[in-house]
């Protein structure tokens, strides 16, 4: 080593007799301090005595600028006298433990480790080596070893690792040696190469010599021993071998005698220590079954179980689960098969995809659970459920477009303008002369002349199949249908009939007033006329109807009939007070029907009997409460007309009671729930009782859609009793495990084998105060709201009798985790090893006998939207222009609305009809993916505001022409999906290029959208809703050019990135004005797993630049005035309607840019102070741009929380992208 020469410190004396010193030893480098070696003790020994008397000694050697630990390193090196080496090691040593580690990572870069690996190898060598040498040696490797990110290798490199072992196993009596030898393997160990290599020399049965049982003395060299180790065992090869020689017993004997001896708690870092050992062998198979056989789970449970009243010792607690959820056996769901229950065949395969992949499999094929669903590696440990940020934004970035030629808005009208003119008569208000109106006459003048709507499709009913009404407590018949082909609802496609005799005749309901909606809240008020003079609160309106006097609907039989052979059907008394007449159920094809009375009920018929009850042929009588009062959109004879009229998979011949009844909207609002400390944890020890203790497990089969003719399945006992066979209804399966815990299986989506998260059933037969649990254990995303305050919904028929028929919000120990049943490699994707997911909640029913319905979101039915769809027309004044057409029909046969709204033209004079045809588009869709209820109230709300009398209603008709698909998946809504129709796939993937036959409601959109660009009519903005599982508030996905850019950092001239920035102007709008929205939430990024969706397909080939989807939360808001609260339908009819103001202030803005310069409109109007951001997720705009732009959040498609305080368990990686959002 070359000879460095010393410099002093800045304004130290060069006189100091440290720096005398240290050019006195530096001097004696080489051979000279080889022949001198008094002179070299005597020197060191004084350096040494400054630095431990004079702290300013040490920060002299240490200090820039001085060259002292050079000197110091060089004397190491050279030197070959014990006594000397020991004491410059001293001095290190008194250097190197001052500070917050930056002198060691001086030390480091100066080339320490490599000489104090040299000094090692030569003490070795000795004969015997000097045990005080050596402890010092390792005392500093220690200190070092963490801050030398090379550390393991250089050991490796230098021969130090067999040094160390073989001291350690010549020493195994000297506490005072071992000690920073075992500091030293740790270090080592912590490099996987090094742990197999010293696993190659016996380096893991070594440990096993070291830690014992239970003894109060030498703690600290049993928890570095525990943890050298546990680093040991990270390596597979290392995890076998301390499996082969059943160490995993030897671990768990340990630990049961450590926790039971440690009854202060007082060795925690100990048992934590042989349970980290424990947790790394078991991620191996070998190991989780080396575990198993030992009997770990029982005595991991019990003495966790034992741990829990400590909160202390919670890492012992989270580790212990950690360790029996790997090793839990992976189970097989109870199913025959991942395919859906129910059956459809399309009428043709495609080309590829999972629905090819699904037909492809031979028959027998096992797609329930994989041959061996045990990965050799178990997933990464951690000790928190949500360790997925950063992967989720590795993943997001990798996912933006870069490919500039594909974020360009370009039209690609690939097909021929003669193709597209069939689509003109769905845009007759754009040719529309009105000669053949009298304006301002009648409604029926008004519109509506050429197309099918909705409305005449009710009073043609396609279908006269029987419907029982209400379902509630009503055993299945005997003879359920089996699940139909496609053509079991089309034999009166396309044609307009009348009622059959046997249908069921409604009373035409006492006509509606329509909405006052001048305020954006959507009150529903009773009188129009008292609200002109004093208008009062919404919220006191619907709680005094609320307590109003309830009808009562007398389901009798009706002897008399009209002459042509139809029921007669007649109304007594007044609208209040009155008892309505109808055609009971049981008539119509001979269903049994429930009887209900004072609260108690008597079931029709049991799954095995024939016919009805002996009481049911004449009648039953059920309070109904007169929701027609409180919903001017709801009725619930004419719900029953639409049921009949839908075609469902299943041939449904039920009517659930909520849909029936409909869901007025609590006056109160509902917070999020606060979760408690440790659910999740008690949750998952419940789970492993099971296999503690399988006896106490019923395991008893109450409900089975696999059954053909009898799901559910015939009981003396006290069990719950499922139902799910409505529209929309999802639950196949209910397993009674303990008397009041219930595991229940969610129904695949048709024609697939995956998509469990949607669920809607009907429970009855409880008992009140007792507290049920309820677990869905076939969930599939790694995360959800649930875990972050979001609640069942629950929807009681007593409490609607009682006069509150409303859904609310409902459980307790609500959380949602990672279960023990196998997810098969055929239903994953082709991914091996993964599980299923399960959601818990807790729940105590309040009315003995009652009939509740559980659902993930509020429901909204296809026939509640039609029903919907018929009364609206009510609402139509002379001066709105309404027409409903029918756009195409569905794979299912069911007819998909187009809805056409704007306003009546002023006068027939040319002039006010060329405006009327000149309005700009509005083109609105939703419900793309059925279990995204909120998408349809969201919608609701909107179509309501522009049925409106208000002035801001009117003003917006006069604005625009609406198009709207109020439901773009009517059959994935009506069979109970999460997300695919009955094709099997995610419609919104099917933009780029719909086939007419397998997407028919995306073909047809589509090319409405195509024909209006053919025309130079593109739509102004174009919207489609859409719900979100994994995050909070309402917010927007749109497209930027230039935002794309740059979070890609591609390179682009400033000439490329060219962009209207008017695409943020409606998103901003609604930032202002609907307290829901999150402006912080929304992103413009154009990314790859998006570019099929309706959103960047519409921008990119119609080139409408305002194209956006509007996510709204399932769970609640975290802003805003609605944060800490659970979102309810009010908000969501809210937020359409707010959606309709913001478009009238975009109107307003885009009619004011004729008059100035448009980069500096929206600035001026919204009034946004000008703001520099710095935020790493934002960008600057330049200065000729507008500088309201605020922070964007672009991972919102994550769809991820950021973690909670308290995160329990590992979680799992998130699922693909195209599950996550629009």
């Amino acid at each position: 080593m070359n000879k460095p020469k010393m410099a002093s410190e800045k304004g130290v004396p060069s006189n100091s007799s440290l720096l005398t010193l240290l050019d006195q030893i530096e001097r004696m480098n080489g051979e000279a301090m080889l022949r001198d070696t008094e002179l070299a003790r005597h020197v060191t020994a004084k350096i040494l005595h400054l630095i431990q008397t004079q702290e300013k000694s040490g920060r002299e050697i240490m200090s820039k600028g001085s060259s002292g630990m050079e000197v110091i390193l060089a004397s190491l090196e050279n030197c070959r006298d014990v006594q000397t080496t020991l004491n410059i090691l001293y001095i290190l040593t008194e250097l190197l433990s001052v500070g917050r580690g930056h002198r060691v990572e001086v030390f480091v870069s100066k080339g320490g480790t490599g000489i104090l690996f040299q000094i090692l190898i030569a003490a070795s060598k000795e004969s015997p080596p000097s045990m005080e040498l050596m402890l010092h040696l390792h005392s500093l490797l220690a200190k070092v070893g963490p801050k030398d990110r090379r550390f393991g290798m250089k050991a490796r490199l230098s021969g130090a690792l067999n040094v160390t072992v073989s001291l350690i196993r010549q020493n195994l009596q000297n506490t005072k040696l071992l000690l920073p030898c075992l500091h030293v393997l740790r270090v080592y160990s912590s490099n996987l190469v090094n742990a197999m290599s010293l696993g190659k020399i016996e380096g893991v049965e070594l440990m096993f010599k070291i830690i014992g049982p239970y003894s109060k003395k030498n703690t600290t060299l049993l928890k570095v021993a525990l943890d050298a180790l546990g680093a040991l065992l990270k390596s597979k090869t290392n995890a076998r071998r301390a499996v082969d020689g059943g160490y995993v017993a030897v671990l768990l004997s340990l630990y049961q005698d450590w926790h039971r001896n440690d009854t202060r708690c007082r060795h925690i870092l100990i048992r934590k220590g042989l349970l980290v050992c424990l947790r790394n062998i078991t991620n191996i198979k070998l190991g989780r079954k080396a575990f198993i056989d030992a009997d770990g789970m029982r005595i991991l449970h019990n003495s966790s179980t034992e741990c829990l009243p400590v909160r202390t010792l919670d890492p012992l607690v989270n580790t212990s689960s950690l360790i029996m959820r790997k090793c839990f056996p992976k189970n097989r769901l109870p199913l025959p098969t991942m395919k859906s229950a129910f059956q459809f065949q399309l009428p043709h395969i495609p080309a590829g995809g999972p629905v090819a992949q699904l037909y492809s499999h031979p028959p027998g094929v096992d797609d329930v659970v994989d041959d061996s669903d045990d990965n050799e590696e178990a997933e990464a440990d951690t000790d928190t459920e949500n360790d997925e940020d950063e992967k989720d934004n590795y993943m997001l970035n990798d996912d933006i477009e870069t490919d500039l030629n594909k974020l360009y808005p370009k039209r690609s009208l690939c097909r021929p303008f003669e193709e597209l003119k069939v689509y003109e008569r769905f845009f007759l208000e754009l040719s529309e002369d009105f000669q053949g109106y009298t304006l301002k006459g009648p409604k029926s003048t008004n519109s509506m002349p050429l197309s099918a709507s909705p409305s005449s499709l009710s009073a043609s009913a396609r279908s006269s199949r029987p419907v029982t009404v209400p379902t509630a407590q009503t055993q299945p018949p005997n003879d359920i249908p089996t699940p139909r082909s496609q053509g079991d609802c089309n034999s009166t496609k396309g044609h307009e009939t009348r009622p059959s005799s046997s249908a069921l005749k409604l009373t035409p309901s006492p006509p509606v007033t329509p909405l006052d909606l001048d305020n954006i809240h959507l009150s529903k008020d009773k009188d129009k006329k008292e609200e002109a003079s004093s208008p009062p609160d919404g919220d006191k309106v619907i709680e005094k109807e609320l307590v109003s006097p309830f009808e009562c609907v007398s389901l009798e039989e009706k002897e008399d009939l009209n002459a042509d052979g139809s029921e007669r059907v007649r109304r007594e008394g007044s609208p209040i007070n009155a008892t309505r007449h109808i055609q009971s159920p049981l008539l119509l094809g001979g269903i049994p029907t429930l009887r209900v009375g004072s609260g108690g009920s008597n079931f029709g018929s049991d799954c095995g009997s024939e016919g009805a009850d002996e009481e049911g042929g004449e009648g039953a009588v059920l309070e109904v409460p007169d929701t027609a009062r409180l919903l001017p959109l709801h009725n619930p004879d004419l719900y029953v007309e639409m049921v009949k009229e839908t075609c469902s998979v299943p041939r449904y011949a039920e009517v659930a009671y909520p849909d029936y009844f409909g869901h007025v909207a609590p006056t109160f609002k509902e917070p999020l729930l606060e979760r408690l400390y440790g659910v999740q944890r008690s949750k998952i020890f419940q789970d492993i009782e099971r296999l503690i203790h399988p006896n106490d497990i019923l395991d008893k089969v109450v409900y089975d859609l696999d059954i053909p003719n009898c799901p559910l399945v015939k009981d003396e006992g006290e069990s719950l009793k499922f139902n799910s066979q409505f529209e929309s209804g999802n639950l196949r399966k209910a397993i009674q495990a303990r008397k009041y815990e219930y595991d229940l299986v969610l129904n695949a989506d048709i024609n697939s084998n995956h998509y469990h998260q949607w669920f809607y059933f009907e429970v009855s037969g409880m008992r009140v105060g007792v507290t049920y649990r309820f677990n869905i254990i076939n969930c599939e995303k790694s995360n959800s709201q649930f875990n972050y305050g979001m609640q069942v919904l629950m929807y009681s028929v007593q409490e609607a009798i009682s006069g509150r028929p409303c859904w609310v919000r409902t459980g307790t120990d609500i959380c949602y985790y990672k279960n023990y049943f196998a997810r098969s490699s055929i239903a994953a994707g082709g991914q091996k090893g993964k599980s299923y997911y399960t959601l818990t909640f807790s729940m105590s029913f309040s009315h003995k006998d009652d009939v509740c319905y559980f659902a993930y979101h509020y429901p909204y039915t296809f026939s509640t939207l039609k029903m919907h769809l018929s009364k609206l027309e009510d609402l139509r004044t002379p001066q709105i222009y309404l027409r409903q057409d029918v756009l195409c029909e569905t794979l299912g046969g069911n007819h998909c609305p187009l809805l056409t709204i704007t306003a009546m033209p002023e006068s027939k004079s040319s002039n006010h009809i060329y405006q009327f045809r000149n309005r700009p588009l509005i083109f609105l869709s939703a419900r793309v993916h059925p279990g995204e209820t909120n998408a349809s109230w969201v919608m609701k709300g909107t179509l309501e505001f522009l049925m409106g009398t208000s002035t801001l209603a009117a003003s917006l008709r006069e604005a625009y022409i609406f198009k709207i698909v109020p439901m773009l998946n009517p059959d994935g809504v009506i069979n109970g999906n999460h997300r695919c129709s009955l094709s099997g796939e995610d419609l919104n993937r099917q933009w780029q290029n719909p086939n007419p036959e397998l997407h028919p409601t995306i073909y047809h959109t589509k090319s409405l959208l195509q024909y209006l660009a053919h025309i130079q009519r593109a739509p102004l903005v174009f919207c489609d809703y859409h719900g979100h599982s994994r995050k909070k508030n309402v917010f927007m996905y749109g497209c930027s050019l230039k935002e794309t850019v740059w979070q890609s950092n591609i390179s682009a001239t400033s000439s490329d990135l060219q962009e209207d920035l008017g695409y943020r102007t409606l998103p901003k709008i609604l930032s202002e004005i609907a307290p829901a929205f999150s402006m912080a939430s929304s992103s413009f990024v154009v990314e790859r797993s998006k570019e099929s969706t309706a959103r960047v397909v519409v921008w990119r080939e119609i080139g409408v630049q305002r194209s956006y989807t509007m996510e709204s939360t399932l769970c609640g808001c975290d802003q805003g005035k609605y944060k800490g609260f659970q979102i309810g339908t009010r908000e969501l009819e809210e937020m359409g309607a707010q959606f309709c103001v913001a478009l009238l202030r975009l109107k307003r803005l885009i009619g004011f840019r004729n008059h100035q310069h448009g980069w500096d409109l929206d600035n001026d109007v919204i009034a946004i102070p000008a703001k520099t951001v710095s935020s790493p997720s934002t960008y600057v705009m330049e200065e000729d741009e507008p500088s309201f732009l605020e922070a964007i959040d672009y991972s919102a498609e994550s769809n991820d929380e950021d973690a909670e305080p308290e995160n329990e368990l590992a979680d799992e990686a998130q699922e693909n992208l195209d599950q996550l959002s629009d």
